[in-house]
């Protein structure tokens, strides 16, 4: 984090364009203090701890350009590493194909092109006051292959956590390993690896062992039960449950 009341901000472009040359000039002239930075994971590790925010601009064919896609996976990582916070400004198009491939981007604000000036400069004022208090979030992983209801659930407790979803077993694996969460949400019933199988890779791993895990799943009968429960999990909540009643499930959880 910067010093209280400072504006410092980093500006993440792929290519150092017209466009994001004056966008760093009209920040400047909002009272901002900018760096920007292209396609330089060095140099963003370099100011990520004087940054209060980060300013991702996506080039206009990142869909297409797999070094794209790849570099964005690099720069989200050290960024969560280092909680900070985020905006990401690009098509609307390539946000639900960016947010499935790298779950993390799921976490920060995304404003669409052409941009708006005044609504960039009150997302970034509103991003920077509420950093400290997101950055002190417990971090749940969602992981369920009906991305609807992973959505509504997100939706419930976003206010209160870091969620990050993704729709299948194997991606949660990946996930894991360079990103760690507070308490994994498991659906039970996933085509390929299921529910069960998945918390058997993570406790065979000494990276993810210790991770809790609650199924969040509509499947409830005793077979299914005995199954999870030998394998020691946190809990077992139904998907019939209320969003209250899942926001109290989780808050007794992280008390206890």
């Amino acid at each position: 984090m910067g010093n209280t009341g400072s504006r410092n901000v980093v500006i993440i472009a792929f290519s150092y364009s017209v466009v994001v040359r004056g966008l760093e000039k009209k920040l400047g002239d909002k009272g901002f203090s900018i760096i920007a930075v292209v396609r330089d994971l060095d140099g963003i590790m370099m100011y990520s701890d004087r940054a209060d925010l980060f300013l991702m601009y996506l080039s206009e064919n990142t869909k297409e350009d797999k070094d794209e896609s790849r570099k964005i996976f690099e720069i989200l990582h050290v960024i969560s590493e280092k909680k900070k916070n985020m905006i990401v400004i690009g098509e609307k198009e390539y946000h639900d194909f960016l947010a499935g491939e790298i779950p993390d981007l799921q976490n920060y604000v995304w404003l669409e092109r052409p941009l708006n000036m005044d609504m960039l400069v009150s997302k970034m004022n509103a991003a920077i006051e509420a950093d400290a208090e997101y950055s002190a979030r417990k971090k749940i992983l969602i992981v369920d292959d009906d991305p609807t209801y992973a959505k509504v659930v997100r939706e419930w407790i976003a206010d209160r956590y870091q969620v990050v979803m993704v729709t299948a077993g194997m991606q949660a694996i990946t996930y894991l390993v360079n990103n760690p969460v507070d308490l994994i949400l498991l659906d039970y019933e996933m085509p390929i690896v299921d529910g069960p199988q998945v918390l058997e890779m993570l406790r065979s791993e000494s990276a993810t062992k210790d991770i809790p895990v609650i199924f969040l799943t509509g499947v409830g009968t005793r077979e299914s039960v005995t199954r999870v429960m030998a394998l020691k999990p946190s809990g077992y909540i139904l998907k019939t449950t209320t969003r209250e009643d899942l926001r109290n499930k989780l808050k007794e959880f992280f008390a206890s």
